[in-house]
């Protein structure tokens, strides 16, 4: 049966949410009122709901398309793998997982696909009227899995995968945490000095006939501009970066934005690290499922977020498909790192390529993990000293022209 969002008035008049399942909009209407709840709204899990052009429900359903965040999405695979490894009915399945999730956007999504699979739909079909939540790798795991009649441990493999990404992507946003708001803080309290605090002291020389020192006149230069121009600087760099996000939603810009970033030293072995070990575990897990190799080449090409590499991975396929080697053609490409091509050679020399692989990803992510840390790691004294040496500029400029008198007085 289809699914139902609904908004209902209880006895004590307060506005409640939900979602059921009932052949029709009228079925649903009265399933409420037997639950002495007075119906406002009832609409179709899948549409848009009549007020608002976006939904609040869960991790919010906006013009009718579902968004289930990555950690529910993590979630709701693990629940669904417990649960098809218990060898329960998958509709069972569904429904129990609809009913453990506390977000009302979440169970809109599952009953959905439950819905369909009730119909004689497969799994992999349901999830296809979702592409905005569940990736093409998803859905061709889920449908290599039911073919093969593994369907319970490519769901746990998809779980571990799913987790994984997320752990790493959090392990990289927390090691960025600290040093932006360290660079924002300094930004900050320099422009106040220089804003608020050197206009009051340099005040003090401003009726003095004798010429004061260029590092005095150049910081009441800065400082002068900065009261003047500030905001007008600070809403130009916004502009800017909206600009520069706008211009590359081009393609033929993006892409050649892309090629630059990987000409710039350090920054492009760090891209190229997180892009490939993104394709290579992405790689393994579609291979371990039992995905064909030219489809899950085309598949993990598609996580690659650098253009210039998502365009040389379907170079690879294709070099596959002409007869060559994996290893040959990753390492005919360029751009992928020597030790994943050896490691690949040496997967697909003993047969054992996923597990190779997978390997490749995780040494490429603890190399990754060890970069952020040293490049963390000399950011933190080298902002300290950076602040330092500005407090200590603005200290001079304003002790010089006090020696000067002193000097003068003698």
């Amino acid at each position: 049966m289809p699914a139902f969002r609904y908004r209902a008035l209880n006895p004590a008049g307060k506005l409640v949410r939900g979602v059921l399942e009932g052949d029709s909009e009228r079925a649903i209407r009265q399933q409420l009122r037997t639950q002495s709840l007075r119906p406002v709204e009832v609409s179709a899990a899948n549409r848009a709901p009549v007020q608002g052009a976006r939904s609040r429900l869960g991790s919010g359903l906006g013009l009718g398309r579902p968004r289930v965040s990555p950690g529910d999405l993590s979630l709701l695979t693990r629940q669904l793998a417990t649960l098809v490894l218990s060898n329960l009915p998958l509709a069972e399945c569904l429904q129990a997982a609809a009913e453990q999730s506390r977000k009302p956007g979440t169970k809109a999504l599952l009953l959905q696909v439950r819905s369909r699979v009730a119909e004689g739909h497969t799994l992999a079909y349901a999830l296809g009227e979702f592409p905005q939540v569940f990736s093409e790798m998803y859905r061709a795991m889920v449908n290599a899995g039911e073919h093969a009649g593994f369907l319970g441990p490519v769901l746990a493999q998809l779980a571990d995968y799913a987790e994984q990404r997320q752990y790493t992507a959090q392990k990289l946003k927390m090691a960025m945490i600290y040093p932006v708001i360290l660079l924002a803080v300094a930004v900050a309290v320099v422009t106040a000095l220089l804003v608020f605090v050197v206009p009051e002291l340099i005040g003090i020389f401003a009726h003095s006939n004798r010429e004061l020192p260029l590092l005095t006149r150049g910081l009441i230069a800065t400082s002068g501009f900065l009261e003047a121009w500030g905001a007008a600087l600070l809403l130009m760099l916004v502009a800017l970066a909206v600009g520069l996000r706008r211009l590359l939603r081009a393609p033929a810009r993006r892409k050649a934005w892309h090629r630059w970033l990987l000409r710039v030293p350090g920054l492009s072995r760090l891209l190229v690290a997180v892009d490939t070990a993104r394709f290579a575990s992405t790689l393994s897990i579609l291979m371990a499922s039992g995905v064909p190799l030219l489809e899950a080449l085309r598949i993990a090409g598609q996580v690659l977020s650098n253009l210039m590499l998502r365009e040389e991975s379907l170079r690879v396929a294709e070099r596959v498909q002409e007869g060559a080697s994996l290893s040959k053609a990753l390492g005919q490409s360029g751009l992928f790192p020597p030790m994943m091509v050896h490691m690949v050679a040496s997967g697909e020399a003993s047969g054992e390529l996923e597990t190779m692989l997978e390997r490749s990803a995780g040494n490429q992510e603890r190399e990754l993990e060890m970069t952020l840390g040293t490049a963390m790691g000399l950011f933190e004294p080298l902002m300290v000293v950076v602040m330092g040496g500005l407090v200590l500029v603005i200290v001079l400029a304003i002790l010089l022209p006090i020696f000067d008198l002193n000097t003068m007085v003698r």
